[in-house]
């Protein structure tokens, strides 16, 4: 072959080649075709409605800064770590879900055994609340129940039985685990109260020896309160999870919402996204305090 016909065959190859666009290498007399690049991390579709559960209402405790408390712009709403948490919810299940101030801790627990509130955004286990709630494992925060004390008149507690003497106080409904609240109902003089802040003022004026609650938000609400120091002493009376749950009469219970909001859970404990919400919820709750 001359000079001038390999140089014109080359030119049409390269012709071609050019005329193929998106088309891959040429092999065995064809073009082969080059696979369409897959976009980069798809978002994933959206998940159908579920009939009959267009919206769903969430309470909890309105009293545990920084994980609920009423919101001073809308006291009909709760805000918190919690609250976010339902927010973060909602957005995996697929389902809006509004975060409600029902009333105190006591009557959300009322609500949630009619069906009314729909789910409980924090609760610690308890085998009577299984009869009218679904728990969804694992727990969504740690947490611990203290003893408190005035920080000028400390008692000496290094068990459970050291308070048997004393005069405790806490909050209605709460429960510090199985095991400590069935040794409470048999062996402890706790008073029960309406509100935390009513049971650091016992504390503080000496109606009380002692208080049992939740570390964190006793601490938010003693630092906001004023008055006397008070103080936790060690160890804790209990470690408790918290738990998200179901109303069982929640018109929305079904195996395909219990399914979603188990995943979400999972996912929750996976991402560990949660500790983001409670720092957020300390920072808001401070900045009130403040105003």
């Amino acid at each position: 072959m001359s000079l001038r016909s390999l140089a014109a065959t080359a030119a049409a190859v390269l012709g071609l080649m050019s005329l193929s666009g998106s088309r891959g290498p040429w092999i065995a007399g064809a073009w082969a075709q080059t696979p369409p690049a897959a976009p980069a991390n798809p978002a994933p579709a959206p998940l159908p409605p579920i009939p009959g559960c267009p919206q769903l209402v969430a309470s909890g405790n309105p009293q545990y800064p920084p994980y609920l408390w009423r919101d001073p712009v809308d006291e009909q709403k709760l805000i918190g770590a919690n609250a976010d948490l339902m927010q973060w919810v909602a957005a995996e299940i697929g389902i809006p879900i509004e975060t409600r101030y029902i009333g105190p801790w006591g009557r959300v627990q009322e609500e949630a055994r009619a069906g009314r509130v729909d789910l409980v955004a924090g609760a610690f286990f308890t085998l009577p609340r299984t009869e009218y709630m679904d728990y969804f494992h694992p727990a969504f925060r740690e947490t611990r129940s203290v003893v408190w004390t005035r920080a000028g008149a400390p008692v000496p507690y290094k068990r459970w039985s050291d308070l048997g003497p004393l005069q405790g106080v806490t909050v209605i409904n709460n429960s510090f685990g199985v095991e400590f609240d069935t040794y409470a109902r048999q062996s402890l003089k706790i008073t029960q109260v309406a509100s935390i802040e009513q049971a650091i003022q016992m504390l503080q004026r000496g109606r009380a020896d002692y208080m049992i609650y939740e570390d964190t938000p006793a601490e938010a609400y003693a630092a906001r309160n004023g008055g006397p120091a008070i103080r936790p002493l060690t160890p804790a009376v209990a470690h408790e999870g918290l738990y998200l749950t179901l109303s069982h009469r929640s018109r929305c219970n079904t195996p395909e919402l219990r399914g979603r909001l188990a995943r979400a859970v999972y996912k929750l404990t996976q991402d560990r996204v949660m500790a983001r919400f409670v720092d957020q919820g300390f920072i808001n709750w401070r900045k009130q305090a403040a105003l």
